[in-house]
């Protein structure tokens, strides 16, 4: 008989064997707001038995080992050959595999591709998020490609087939691909003009040979790169395929893979090119207008994880809550930790809410929407991604020490939530790009304000955080270093106007009279107490 004081008492049970997307009311009303009618039933569908899978036992135990048996790189084989190779866990490969089998790579060729991709990625990262990466790069290869037909059309469909081949082998004898990125360089980082890595011609029409360093290129052992090198017209977009026609191997030495914080489960290294064979894309001293589509894409896929990575911390906080007692009753029912609840749930939604709506605009593909997406993008890129870190922390202290331990995988939260705001432009740069757009292009304020204009006289705290904000934008003066204000005040109202449009009426009214009316404080956990706090947790409950 175990000692009495061995008894297990007030423990809450694992959030697992749920659906994942069908506990996000607020990703589930997103889908259905947003979907053509005719493909909702599909969507939903699909969508389900991804959360149900994202929710399992099986799923979460892949992405805990995944992360707990990183990837190790092999650069020589044992008889000394150069390889260059990186073996992964083989969990690895089963959420790659199931990721790429559920359309994550396949968004721009069929009919609300981008919503269905973006609420698949939602839901899928919760199971977890670093290999994501390369299902991200793979995805936002497309639209750079097609800046050259011809490659397009060859590569284009191996990148959107839902067949996940690992291995290095030549990419026209695959059924997919994946693809990575390499742009920054250590001497330069976000200012990619000054790359070094220099593109010989060849004789052929549009071949290269590479010479130069990549010091961070994401996923390896893709099957092909998105690279900048310096050609002699300049700057300019090239392909990199791991593996030749031929079978033999392009050169691509791997010299050390990175020890991150977080993202431990995919692997980034550090590659050298000496005589590495390319393919141009696009012209010659166009290469950041080339490749600026798969950034832009990319960086919603940053909205889109960090979206991710907190509706699981609020999710793993809400249960928590609903399950432990402390001092005479359970957590969730205390008036403080309440308001700690409300407080992460108003943050997750607007979160979600956003990047949802920035999805429909890639499926719209309007002159307008392109507009909107110009400015919304980077700034939703800037702020939602910021947005991730303090929520993780706060999230994980909801489950006291129990949090603390890597057991309860909130650690592997935290770790991950400064990816987002980091990986396609830190914050400065996105700031800066928000900036480049209002002076450069008048279209994209246009289409923001007319977004946000289509909420006006709902909400008078809405209202005048929106004449604030013209006041703002009509004074230029130092805009540079006002610039990360700027964008915040722009967020906000973005995401006020979409929540007093779509959400409930306590979560609108929570969110505009906290990060819009100025009644709230400087920590999560100080929302007005007379708000209908506990409607807005009930709301992000997740129902096992």
């Amino acid at each position: 008989m175990a000692a009495s004081t061995h008894t297990v008492t007030n423990q809450v049970p694992p959030l697992v064997g749920y659906d994942v997307f069908r506990a996000d009311r607020v990703l589930s009303e997103a889908v259905e707001r947003h979907s053509a009618p005719g493909l909702l039933d599909g969507t939903r569908a699909e969508l389900t038995a991804l959360g149900r899978a994202a929710g399992s036992a099986e799923a979460q135990e892949w992405g805990a080992r995944a992360n707990d048996h990183p990837p190790v790189l092999r650069t020589h084989d044992r008889y000394g050959n150069r390889i260059d190779e990186v073996d992964f866990h083989p969990d690895w490969h089963h959420l790659l595999g199931r990721a790429v089998a559920s359309g994550l790579t396949d968004a721009w060729g069929r009919p609300d591709g981008h919503l269905r991709r973006a609420a698949g990625f939602l839901v899928w990262s919760q199971a977890e998020a670093g290999h994501l990466c390369p299902v991200s790069m793979t995805h936002a290869a497309v639209p750079a490609l097609r800046a050259d037909p011809a490659l397009a059309a060859e590569w284009e469909p191996r990148l959107t087939a839902h067949a996940y081949e690992p291995g290095l082998r030549p990419a026209a004898g695959k059924a997919g691909a994946l693809f990575g990125m390499g742009m920054t360089e250590k001497q330069g980082g976000s200012d990619v003009r000054t790359n070094t890595t220099a593109a010989l011609p060849l004789d052929a029409s549009g071949e290269y040979v590479l010479t130069g360093h990549k010091w961070f290129c994401s996923a390896p052992m893709s099957d092909g790169f998105l690279v900048l090198a310096q050609a002699p017209g300049g700057l300019t977009c090239f392909l990199v395929p791991r593996v030749l026609p031929d079978g033999t191997r392009n050169v691509f030495r791997l010299q050390r893979l990175k020890d991150k914080l977080g993202n431990r489960s995919n692997a980034s290294g550090e590659v050298e090119f000496d005589g590495t064979w390319a393919r141009r894309v696009g012209e010659e001293g166009r290469g950041v207008p080339t490749i600026i589509g798969m950034v832009a894409a990319t960086r919603l896929d940053c909205v889109l994880g960090s979206a991710a990575l907190m509706r699981q911390s609020v999710a793993q906080a809400v249960h928590h809550a609903t399950y432990r007692t402390a001092f005479g009753g359970e957590l969730v029912d205390k008036p403080l930790m309440r308001n700690v609840l409300a407080d992460l749930a108003l943050e997750s939604e607007a979160a979600t809410t956003l990047a949802l709506r920035l999805a429909t605009a890639y499926d719209a593909d309007t002159d307008e929407e392109r507009a909107f997406l110009r400015l919304a993008v980077p700034t939703a890129k800037y702020w939602v991604t910021k947005r991730g870190t303090p929520l993780a922390v706060e999230a994980l202290e909801c489950l006291g020490g129990n949090g603390y331990v890597e057991e309860s995988g909130m650690p592997r939260l935290l770790r991950e939530s400064p990816l987002n705001s980091i990986w396609e432009g830190a914050g400065n740069v996105q700031a800066l790009d928000v900036l480049r757009a209002l002076q450069r292009e008048p279209a994209a304020l246009n289409a923001f304000l007319q977004e946000v204009g289509r909420a006006r006289g709902a909400d008078h705290r809405l209202d005048r955080a929106i004449k604030d904000l013209l006041t703002e934008l009509a004074d230029l003066a130092g805009i540079e270093a006002r610039a990360r204000r700027l964008v915040e005040r722009m967020a906000l109202v973005l995401q006020g106007s979409l929540l007093v449009r779509w959400a409930p009426p306590e979560v609108a009214d929570a969110f505009c009279a906290s990060r819009l009316g100025g009644d709230w404080g400087a920590a999560f956990g100080t929302l007005p107490h007379t708000l209908d706090l506990a409607s807005v947790v009930e709301r992000a409950r997740p129902v096992v």
